[in-house]
């Protein structure tokens, strides 16, 4: 074979291997690289640049934002744009799905609806590798299934939706809904264990496609419990339900995902003697070093970081004049590790720019435009690697005025190597 025919092969090899259907990835263990585990809870997007200022302080990068998206919210454009937004923060999304409000509680979401649920979660290019997703939110209270209390059927639409999201995209990292630990048995409202407990009984494959565990560990009672607590209803309340899991059968390694908790302090607009302040620091403070520190824990995302009104002031990390309160400041300032989480790395070959430069029988050096179809931002250092028909392929993406987003097209270097047999 002459030198210009092997050019010709190689420039379609590598539109070939670059524009193919990119292969089947699965979720990975969010441990097994390196993560840092502060989070925060937001209610509003444009509170994305303050949580990154809190989680990813004093050398910390990677952490966690929880947020939630109602099905009336099923905006592709708008979560896109969010999920942009946090890839340049370098913030990783855990996302709970809800329906609607409805009679002061929520309404019971509907089988029917999971395929559109699936549709428009599997289009949004995702910041990482694991699509980090809670399907719904404290079913063991009537007000968030429809005004039921209905264990058997929640346990249904849980393992119903998992299913589907698992066919479509394996990346999906699943979790049940978080429970609350420190509900009672009554008309509205079912314990934890009750209802976990009849959800198995009812369907023994439940936690077929769970991948994770959400756990709202809060520090009761009424929100004012002690950092030195142990079991349900406190700050350790993931260490009982993992217990009551692995009681009612579930063999299943399940990653632990706080994706709320904290104490609600005095300065609310209706003050119910909750802590102060100073004593909200020192417990919070606590917790991180000790109670979360626990190597089963994934993220710690407390509740939340920026809600002006009743019933959730109280909670709120972020004063009405657009300050913090000490405890924001307090978690800002402990150190924090450097995460790297896993991202999808693909690109699409669109056309050969230049000739090739100085070809010989070992290969050639030539110059593409190619496009980031991939997770990453390329920053102009990326080198990326493929092999096919015989080639040995080098992308290295040049970035001339900006870094080269998701979406986004590039010039970049190609280099060729003619494979020894």
């Amino acid at each position: 074979m002459n030198l210009i025919r092997k050019l010709i092969l190689v420039v379609t090899a590598c539109v070939i291997l670059f524009t193919a259907t990119l292969p089947a990835y699965a979720v990975v263990e969010p441990l097994i690289s390196p993560n840092n585990p502060y989070g925060i809870h937001i209610f509003d997007e444009n509170d994305l640049d303050d949580a990154e200022a809190l989680v990813n302080s004093n050398g910390g990068d990677w952490g966690y934002v929880t947020f939630v998206i109602r099905k009336d919210e099923r905006d592709s454009k708008r979560w896109q744009n969010v999920f942009n937004k946090m890839r340049r923060l370098h913030l990783i999304p855990i996302v709970r799905i809800a329906t609607q409000q409805q009679n002061g509680g929520w309404e019971k979401p509907n089988l029917d609806e999971i395929d559109g649920w699936v549709s428009f979660l599997t289009n949004l290019n995702w910041v990482a590798q694991n699509r980090y997703l809670v399907i719904g939110n404290e079913p063991n209270h009537a007000k968030e299934w429809g005004g039921e209390l209905n264990p058997s059927e929640y346990g249904n639409y849980l393992h119903a939706f998992s299913k589907k999201l698992k066919t479509s995209n394996s990346n999906f990292f699943i979790m049940p809904a978080g429970f609350d630990a420190s509900a009672s048995n009554g008309k509205a409202s079912m314990s934890e264990d009750s209802f976990l407990r009849e959800m198995v009984e009812k369907n023994q494959n439940v936690f077929e496609y769970v991948d994770g565990w959400a756990s709202h560990s809060y520090p009761n009672p009424n929100f004012s419990g002690s950092q030195d607590d142990i079991g349900r209803g406190t700050v350790r309340t993931y260490e009982w339900e993992l217990r009551l899991l692995k009681n009612l059968g579930v063999e299943k390694k399940l990653p632990v995902f706080i994706t709320e908790t904290g104490w609600a302090h005095d300065k609310g607009e209706n003050e119910k003697e909750f802590e102060n302040i100073e004593e909200v620091t020192k417990r919070l403070t606590a917790s991180y070093e000790l109670a979360w520190n626990d190597e089963r824990v994934v993220a710690i995302t407390p509740f939340i970081l920026n809600y002006q009104g009743e019933p959730f002031d109280v909670f709120s990390w972020k004063k009405k004049d657009g300050t913090f309160y000490e405890f924001y400041y307090e978690i800002q300032k402990l150190p924090k590790p450097r995460g790297v989480p896993n991202q999808t790395v693909s690109v699409d070959v669109l056309s050969l720019v230049l000739p090739p430069l100085l070809p010989t029988n070992e290969g050639f050096v030539g110059i593409v435009t190619l496009k980031n179809t991939g997770q990453s931002i390329w920053k102009g250092n990326e080198k990326i690697y493929a092999e096919n028909r015989g080639f040995e392929i080098i992308l290295e993406p040049r970035v001339l005025f900006s870094d080269i987003e998701p979406g986004e097209k590039s010039l970049a270097v190609i280099k060729v190597k003619f494979k020894r047999k």
